[in-house]
Order: C-alpha cells, then structure tokens, then sequence
C-alpha cells in the first residue's frame, strides 16, 4: 500500500470517526445553541487543540515503541486491529441516538475554549482511536515518524474545523435534525461502525503476510 492510499483510509477512518455524535459534538451543539456562533467555534477550537495533543501523545508513544522494543510493534498492530474490530461490531449492534439533553453551556467563548479543551482531552472515544488506530499508519517506510504525525494532526484538526465548526454555524438545524431522524443518526453510527471492522481485517491480514 502507497503513503497516499495510507493516508487516504486513515482519512476516512478519521472522518467517520468524528462524524459519529459523541462527547465532543453535542459540547459544540450546546455551546452554540446557549450562546450563539462564537461560543460554538470557540468550543470547537479547544477540541481542535485537544485533538493535537492526541496526535502528539501518539506519535510519541508509537516512535518510542518502535524504537526502544520494535519486537512488540507488531504485537500491538494486531492487538490494536482486534480492539478496533471489538468497536467496529459494538457500533454496527448498537443504536446510537442524540436527545435533547446535552452539557450545559459556557459563560463566555474563553471559558469554551477552555472547557472543549478538556473535554476532547477526557473523550475517551479519542484514546482509543489512538490506541487503536496510529500504530498501524504511522510506519517507518514512509518517513519520519513525526513527519508523518505532523500530517495526521493537520488532518485531525481540519477534519474537526470542518465537521464540528459548520455544526456551530448552522446549530439550531443540525440539532433539529439530529433529533428529528434517530435512524439516520444510527445508521452514520453503524457505517463508521463497518468501515472500523473493515480496516481492522485489512490491517491484521497485512500484518499476518508480513510476519
């Protein structure tokens, strides 16, 4: 597999992802719709840092790993493929749903930005993405390592700007169409849900041919 196509299906991966309705999105949705716009893409912007210091707590970890014990990386690849496989399943058989409560919204944009800052630190969905996930596209034949994370951050953090910023612009709508259509909700759950578990068998093959 080329860098492009890796970066690609860590792309879309990412993007479906985020697009799920967790932690983070309903904070924005909260935010924009108790104090307007602003409010909102300050929220986003803390998740936006927040998001870079998953990058960096995983380029780290991964670089680290591979170079003080590379025996184990492989190990970890599989382990991650089977982890994510397990999430994979779990969103495919579950029904993911917003209601209408949702965390209480900030006094100001500063205290916002603050608070999704935290509150994408604490997501324990991006943990596991990292755990996860970067262990089996960051790899040392396409670069440095933190050449390679420098673009999966950007990419993070754009991705984030894009579905989670336009959410705060257009809050009141999104909102209501979240709660108006629980099965299409559920369905962008259950198709990131599958597209997890096909990345997971793809990942564990590769890694099964290359030992």
């Amino acid at each position: 597999m080329s860098y492009a196509e890796n970066l690609w299906l860590f792309f879309l991966l990412l993007f479906g992802i985020i697009a799920v309705p967790g932690m983070d999105m309903l904070f924005v949705l909260a935010n924009a719709l108790t104090g307007g716009r602003d409010r909102g893409l300050a929220a986003t912007g803390g998740i936006m840092v927040g998001g870079m210091v998953h990058t960096l707590n995983g380029a780290v970890g991964v670089g680290l790993l591979m170079h003080f014990v590379p025996i184990l990386f492989k190990p970890l690849l599989l382990a991650g493929a089977a982890y994510m496989a397990f999430i994979g399943l779990t969103l495919m058989r579950s029904s993911i749903t917003v209601g209408h409560d949702g965390p209480a919204g900030s006094r100001s944009a500063w205290k916002a930005f603050r608070q999704g800052f935290v509150t994408c630190l604490i997501n324990p969905k991006a943990y596991l993405f990292v755990l996860a996930v970067y262990p089996q596209f960051l790899k040392p034949h396409y670069g440095p390592i933190w050449m390679q994370a420098t673009i999966m951050g950007l990419l993070t953090v754009l991705t984030q700007a894009a579905i989670y910023g336009g959410l705060a612009i257009s809050a009141g709508r999104s909102r209501s169409l979240l709660i108006a259509n629980p099965r299409a909700t559920a369905f962008a759950g259950r198709a990131a849900g599958l597209l997890l578990f096909a990345v997971s068998v793809f990942t564990a093959w590769e890694g099964l041919r290359a030992a």
